[in-house]
């Protein structure tokens, strides 16, 4: 790794924390970030996993007074979240990894504009679906899918099942989605370091940058229009989704 590489995968992961844990957008930070040193869309993937673990550690520290009396919530959905990570991580490491980089450039194109249609999610009625109804389980499911395969946006599409399901405020429900998003990454990380190719150097140097990020990111959430941010990364990740596409 060039001396080069380290500052820009610290300085990627504090960004990718950061919105991570406001606006469910690391993995468009710290995946094309791990592009840049040369890894594999397959090796930057799952090492992107690994690396997210720190944005879950820091969001959970930063997040306990949004979190307290979720207990029974996070009982409930937490297992089905993680469930759908598995299966996510299965699919990654069994498909060949040529699957993978001709569907990433879909998935990145398809997660900015999930990122700009944001807005008009968090429009839906709060706590419009009951929490219980199985096509709402259904769906944190195969959000939890998404988030073990590849996971940009993810917590985009969580935050916004978490807001027809609960009627709270957005920072609660933001931490929600946090916690649902990190446990199917977890699950997702823990095969992948196992049977994935993990740069580890760079999960390492992401993942520190990662949880400061996470750490102060909640903090920010109470406060922040997240409009300008959200519209730039996802433009971004519209650019990089085209170039990923045209040198398949």
């Amino acid at each position: 790794m060039s001396p080069v590489e380290i500052p820009l995968l610290l300085l990627a992961g504090v960004l990718a924390g950061l919105v991570g844990s406001t606006a469910g957008l690391a993995s468009l930070v710290s995946y094309p970030a791990l592009l840049l040193t040369g890894l594999s869309p397959l090796a930057a993937n799952v090492t992107n996993s690994m690396a997210l673990l720190g944005v879950t550690a820091g969001t959970a520290a930063g997040s306990r007074p949004e979190l307290s009396g979720q207990g029974a919530r996070l009982k409930r959905l937490l297992p089905i979240a993680a469930a759908g990570g598995a299966v996510g991580c299965v699919l990654l490491l069994a498909l060949p990894p040529d699957a993978f980089e001709v569907v990433v450039p879909f998935l990145v194109g398809g997660a900015s504009v999930t990122i700009l249609l944001q807005p008009r999610i968090k429009q839906l009625q709060p706590g419009r679906l009951s929490p219980n109804n199985p096509a709402a389980l259904v769906a944190i499911f195969l959000v939890g899918i998404y988030g073990g395969y590849f996971g940009a946006a993810a917590g985009v599409l969580m935050l916004a099942l978490s807001e027809v399901l609960h009627a709270q405020s957005l920072a609660r429900n933001n931490a929600l989605k946090n916690m649902l998003t990190g446990a199917a990454n977890t699950v997702a990380a823990v095969g992948f370091a196992v049977f994935g190719p993990v740069d580890w150097w760079a999960a390492l140097l992401l993942g520190v940058g990662c949880v400061v990020g996470g750490r102060v990111g909640p903090v920010i959430v109470r406060r922040l229009d997240p409009r300008v941010l959200r519209t730039v990364i996802a433009v971004a990740g519209l650019a990089l989704a085209v170039r990923l596409f045209l040198t398949r």
